[in-house]
């Protein structure tokens, strides 16, 4: 019946730090929506932030910033992600790590963004 995910939302403080730190830290393209709407492009989907006093309906029961875990995967080594956060003075809080993903064997590292939501970085493990 469903064939994947569209867009996830997460609901930021402030919309321009969140941009900042996700195309910047992460290099994640950027499409402006309107002033409390904004895609961050992975892949064929999208990282919508939501300011937390939009008045946007329908959404989430209880739309909390820093509630948010989520696993993303990256085209780059672990050592080269660390090297360009440790560039960026971006703590890592744990990992490398062995992890378990949706499709096998995973190697993690994680760091927060500016609101407190845990960001997994991951790659296969070989």
């Amino acid at each position: 019946m469903l064939s994947g995910l569209d867009h996830l939302v997460i609901t930021v403080t402030d919309i321009s730090r969140a941009v900042d730190f996700y195309t910047r830290v992460l290099g994640l393209d950027v499409r402006y929506r309107d002033q409390e709407r904004v895609d961050l492009m992975l892949g064929d989907m999208a990282l919508r932030l939501h300011w937390t006093t939009t008045d946007i309906q329908p959404r989430a029961a209880t739309p909390t910033p820093g509630s948010l875990d989520l696993c993303l995967r990256s085209l780059l080594p672990l050592d080269e992600v660390l090297q360009h956060l440790e560039a960026l003075s971006i703590e890592v809080e744990l990992g490398p790590v062995s992890r378990q993903g949706a499709n096998g064997a995973i190697e993690s590292l994680y760091l927060r963004d500016p609101d407190g939501n845990l960001l997994e970085i991951s790659r296969p493990r070989r």
